[in-house]
């Protein structure tokens, strides 16, 4: 197998691993569907390392990274906290789910425009799509506000300017 075609195997598999959450989502398997986001959260970490290991990085291999994490912490993360938590506040719920995945989006493309080195500017979707996969994990334990002040806060964060440093 081309070495070039492994790291971009990986990236698909995280983009697979967020349309399984999707559909565990629709399907009602909120658990399943954090897990899922979860395991995407693994294959995104693993992607690049590989990419620069095999010295194959490539801006196909960026954007197609953006594409996936799109799906797997932006908008899979959202619809889940909307149908398994926040539907209970009505259309605010379902705008603040919109608004995160949306600030996902202005992040990530920030994130391949300015193409820092040293560090991250705003807090990366790969952090907080998972982290909202784990408070969804913990929803029995936490209070219903807790879910839009987290979104709204997250989203935010993945907007701001904050300097984020690369390790």
């Amino acid at each position: 197998m081309n070495k070039r075609l492994i790291p971009n195997i990986v990236t698909l598999s995280n983009l697979v691993l967020g349309v399984v959450s999707l559909c565990f989502t629709l399907e009602g398997h909120y658990r399943e569907s954090a897990v899922a986001i979860l395991l995407a959260m693994v294959m995104d970490g693993m992607d690049g390392r590989l990419a620069r290991r095999f010295k194959v990085s490539s801006d196909f291999g960026k954007e197609l990274d953006s594409l996936s994490d799109l799906v797997s912490f932006g908008v899979a993360p959202a619809l889940l906290t909307y149908a398994s938590v926040m539907n209970q506040l009505g259309y605010w719920g379902l705008s603040l789910a919109i608004i995160f995945a949306l600030c996902g989006a202005i992040r990530l493309a920030r994130f391949n425009v300015l193409n820092i080195k040293t560090h991250f500017v705003g807090v990366p979707i790969t952090f907080a799509g998972p982290l909202m996969a784990i408070f969804v994990l913990l929803a029995n334990r936490l209070p219903l506000y807790f879910y839009p002040i987290a979104t709204i806060f997250l989203s935010y964060l993945m907007v701001s300017k904050f300097k984020i440093p690369k390790y």
